[in-house]
């Protein structure tokens, strides 16, 4: 221990020491310079180049937001740092260097979990563990201790099969693959970010289902690369492979029915983001296909989630695939002894009470049937916004006609039914009439 002890703490000594001397003052302009210059060539690109998306991983929502920034100011530190390393000892730049490799690993792993998967519950923890890691390094680093960390680490091994595996292998192997998944998960929110701008209708569709291929073939060969990395002999994954062929076959059918539904569904593009449907009794409209289900909102603000294998194999209706124009109606009874002309110019008039309510195709008025208490009129419209509702939009149009006909004085008849009742015998009008009085009183 006393062998270890010694030449570290010479070093710290000499560290410390450096920090006494006057070319510190030097360190510190040029690392001032250098970010100055990072802080320039940033904005500089960013007014170039940003549009302003949040999403951005490089630029993010400001200037030290995104990833940019650190690897500029990372970049000419380590310009400044072997310009000055022939002139002055170096004390600052031992320092500077290290935080921000730690800075720029923090801010890349964060920012690419963040636009990877925005909504996720547990990406927060995972950046918290980046932050902790990438400092601890960076401490270790800066006080010598690394070097003599990862040696003792590499004494901690124990042999699997024909190979020799070590605590620091395994840690230098989960570090790898992390940074390989980082950068091919950066690489496909790229490509989506650049696949899903400004697209709308049935190519965002298309282009979504796209982007989730591109990014699981991108994870796929992330895993690969970071299992070959740690060690692992890919060959004797067939075996598991052919154990997992066997668990879709059997037990996980249906999950994997519901992928390969979501991707038949974005690739046919039967079903849009945007579209109105129906399906098991349940209508709204499509605010999100993803790879095993999808979202339908109803005009009631609830929400359903439809495994994609339900909207293959069942029937369903989408009621804005080919024109998005949906014909609604209303049905009103009146009078028998109404004027039927006047009824429907009443009821035409009635029905662009609403701005919804399209004038081409117009709204049309028929005497749809001969109802046991009155005339039954069916007045039709069409609309173009069927993903705001028909709730409101009917009661609208029913208000219009109501004040429409009482202000014309047409009757809208209440339900009327006649009631015979047959005493049967001949027996006395006193007799009968208590009898029909009895039974009048009993069915109220």
């Amino acid at each position: 221990m006393a062998t270890i002890e010694t030449p570290m703490l010479e070093d710290v000594g000499r560290w410390a020491e450096a920090f006494l001397r006057p070319t510190v003052l030097v360190e510190f302009a040029a690392l001032a310079a250098c970010l100055g210059l990072a802080w320039l060539l940033v904005s500089l690109l960013q007014r170039g180049l940003h549009r302003g998306d949040p999403r951005s991983i490089l630029f993010g929502t400001r200037i030290v937001d995104g990833a940019l920034f650190p690897l500029a100011l990372l970049s000419l530190a380590y310009v400044a740092r072997t310009v000055l390393l022939q002139w002055v000892p170096l004390a600052v730049f031992k320092v500077a260097v290290p935080v921000l490799v730690s800075l720029v690993v923090i801010r890349i792993g964060v920012k690419v979990l963040q636009v990877a998967y925005p909504d996720a519950a547990w990406v927060r923890p995972i950046e918290r563990s980046i932050s902790w890691l990438a400092w601890l390094g960076m401490v270790l680093w800066v006080t010598g201790l690394l070097p003599l960390v990862l040696e003792e680490l590499d004494q901690i091994h124990w042999k699997v099969g024909g190979a020799t595996l070590s605590v620091r292998t395994m840690i230098e192997g989960a570090l790898t693959a992390a940074a390989v998944l980082l950068i091919a998960l950066w690489i496909s929110a790229a490509i989506e970010s650049r696949l899903l701008r400004s697209a709308t209708g049935a190519e965002l569709s298309l282009r979504k289902a796209v982007s989730n291929a591109v990014r699981a073939l991108l994870i796929f060969v992330g895993l690969i690369m970071a299992l070959s990395a740690v060690g692992i002999d890919l060959t004797a994954l067939s075996v598991l492979g052919g154990a997992v062929g066997v668990g879709i076959g059997f037990g996980l059918q249906k999950l994997a029915s519901n992928y390969v539904s979501g991707f038949v569904i974005l690739a046919e593009r039967s079903m849009r983001i945007g579209d109105n449907v129906r399906v098991d009794n349940f209508e709204g409209r499509i605010t999100d296909i993803n790879a095993r289900y999808t979202v339908v909102r109803s005009s009631t603000g609830r929400e359903s989630i439809v495994p994609n294998e339900m909207l293959i194999i069942q029937r369903v209706e989408n009621l804005s695939l080919a024109d998005p124009r949906v014909w609604l109606s209303t049905v009103v009874s009146v009078g028998y002894d109404s004027d039927v002309d006047l009824v429907t110019r009443l009821l035409g008039e009635a029905a662009f009470a609403s701005s919804r309510v399209l004038r081409d195709p117009a709204p049309s008025v028929s005497l749809s049937a001969f109802g046991a208490d009155g005339l039954e009129f069916t007045v039709g419209f069409w609309i173009a916004d069927p993903e705001n509702g028909s709730l409101g939009l009917r009661s609208e149009i029913n208000r219009a006609i109501l004040s429409a006909l009482r202000a014309h004085k047409i009757e809208i008849p209440y339900p009327q039914r006649v009631m015979h009742v047959q005493v049967e015998g001949a027996l006395p009008p006193a007799v009968s009439n208590a009898a029909v009085g009895r039974a009048l009183a009993g069915s109220e």
